[in-house]
């Protein structure tokens, strides 16, 4: 199953999207003159414009090839994903995303250093948002090597690393040339593109079966490899064993809540010019968002049914190559060439949108508010953030390679995980909460973001996890022989997020600094208004 398609067809349609997406960023960048244009998109885009790019910033490729994958092999588990990542964007809508519109500059640090210690603060959400992007990078490193090399037939490791390598700096041209302008016209292409695709293949995999879902799913269970049955209800990944369960609920826990705490998500909300519009985008984002959830319950099955699960485990990227075999199997070469380009415009548009909010929170955050105390000049802070974002594509690239082959709907749910451990308690409490202080932040903060990653590195996601068929490893670290994991679940959700909500409350109720409750109610009026909002957006 290595050779799919014909990869000249298919290197001919990538180079055409490329080039496209180039010429539009090309000319995005013209406009880039301050900080502001360049981290916020000078606060341009309209309210749909911008729900168009929250979309096309959401949707990723654990989206497209992570979850539609996840449903072919595993069933009602798989859907879990979309339901997970829908349910958390409502979190995010009814909790944060405007009010931290009004309340912020570029950054989400803006928000939590207004009526706290200024230093301390910005250092440590740049850290988080640096280790959150991380991990959302790895993912769709990952599922770049795989969709390419199973287009191009690379079987080697090389190959896909070499895949992964030119899939970095096509992200560091896109974000070096275009700053956030750039960026969000390659997600509004990107958003419309996907959207269109997944639609098309979800009628054309109706239509094979009457436009009956219940012939469909039959069809799923019935096709030879499959779990059966299993497929219809709990139990085909996360099944009755008491860890399995736990996982589910860790798992669950981390999505739902990781939205809220995406670094890169809610900076979108910066590059509208009114918390109106940012209503507005929010609308346009859950519809789009909505309707993609829904299409791939039956490009998940549909690839069940049609592709089967031993031909996708066989695959170069496994179960991230569902959609791509499933659109060879509906319309050829061409269908596969458009879908693939697509999956890969997927990619490249998160990418982006995740290498310009960690080059914005190091450069503005630590650089600007840090080491300069807030008397850099802006010019220069725009340099250091695109000298960021080079170093980020290097170690993007670095940690994609080490985790080709995973599920990379899963591996987003570790970033979902980091987010939600890190940045959200310390985000509610500071905009809900008057008697919220400097220590208590801190205390979430790098308590949520060290146990996270401590858990993550002590789980079988990275060492000790081993396929019982094959014997094969299915963990980070390919040599079976190493094993040093302790923590049995594959997501710390469960432990690391309440975690980070009581030590940002003990932080707070037992240090001798006292809530500042005067600019507490600053920024409720702030975020709650827009009140003097305008004016933090000068630079």
């Amino acid at each position: 199953m290595t050779d799919v398609g014909e990869p000249l067809v298919n290197v001919a349609i990538f180079v055409v999207f490329v080039a496209v997406t180039l010429v539009v960023v090309l000319r995005a960048s013209r406009g880039n003159r301050t900080a502001a244009d360049f981290y916020a998109g000078g606060r341009s885009f309209t309210g749909p414009q911008n729900g168009i790019a929250i979309a096309g910033d959401y949707l990723s490729a654990a989206s497209f090839l992570g979850i539609a994958g996840a449903i072919a092999v595993y069933g009602y588990d798989g859907f879990l994903y979309s339901i997970g990542f829908l349910v958390a964007w409502l979190v995010a809508l009814l909790l944060v995303a405007e009010l931290l519109r009004n309340t912020g500059r570029f950054t989400m640090a803006d928000v939590l250093s207004f009526r706290l210690a200024e230093r301390p603060v910005r250092l440590a959400a740049a850290i988080s948002t640096l280790a959150v992007s991380f991990f959302y990078l790895l993912a769709q490193m990952a599922g770049a090597g795989g969709l390419v090399a199973l287009l191009l037939g690379i079987d080697s490791t090389a190959g896909q690393n070499v895949v992964i390598a030119v899939v970095g700096t096509l992200m560091i041209l896109y974000v070096l040339v275009g700053g956030m302008k750039g960026t969000t016209w390659v997600q509004i292409i990107k958003a419309c593109l996907l959207v269109a695709g997944a639609a098309v293949m979800t009628v054309w995999v109706l239509a094979r079966y009457g436009f009956n879902l219940s012939d469909l799913l039959g069809a799923a269970v019935a096709a030879p490899g499959s779990a059966g049955d299993a497929l219809l209800g709990p139990g085909a990944q996360y099944g009755a064993t008491g860890t399995s369960r736990l996982n589910f609920l860790s798992l669950s826990l981390a999505l739902v809540l990781g939205t809220a705490g995406l670094p890169h998500v809610l900076m979108r909300f910066y590059t509208v010019p009114s918390s109106r519009e940012a209503r507005r985008s929010v609308v346009w984002a859950i519809w789009i968002i909505g309707f993609f959830y829904l299409f791939t319950l039956v490009l998940g099955y549909g690839a069940g049914a049609l592709v089967g699960k031993e031909a996708i485990l066989a695959a170069p990227g496994k179960v991230n190559s569902a959609a791509p075999l499933l659109a060879y199997e509906l319309g050829g070469t061409i269908l596969l060439g458009i879908i693939a380009a697509v999956a890969f415009a997927t990619i490249l548009a998160v990418v982006a949108g995740l290498a310009i909010t960690a080059s914005a929170s190091f450069a503005h955050d630590v650089y600007a508010s840090v080491i300069k105390r807030g008397k850099a000049d802006p010019a220069s802070e725009v340099r250091v953030a695109r000298l960021t974002v080079v170093v980020i594509g290097a170690v993007a690239i670095v940690g994609g390679i080490f985790a080709n082959g995973q599920n990379v709907a899963f591996l987003v749910a570790l970033a979902f995980a980091v987010a939600a451990s890190a940045n959200l308690p310390t985000i509610l409490y500071s905009l809900f909460w008057p008697r919220f202080t400097t220590r208590g932040a801190l205390w979430s903060m790098y308590g949520g973001l060290v146990s996270c990653l401590v858990l993550i590195a002590s789980s079988p996601v990275v060492s000790g996890k081993v396929d019982p068929v094959t014997g094969a490893s299915l963990s980070m670290i390919r040599d079976t022989s190493v094993d040093f994991s302790w923590f049995p679940l594959e997501n710390p959700g469960l432990v690391t997020i309440p975690l980070a909500f009581l030590l940002g409350w003990l932080g707070s109720v037992t240090g001798r600094e006292r809530g500042n409750e005067r600019r507490a109610a600053q920024m409720e009026v702030r975020s709650l208004t827009g009140a003097g909002a305008e004016k933090a957006v000068e630079h």
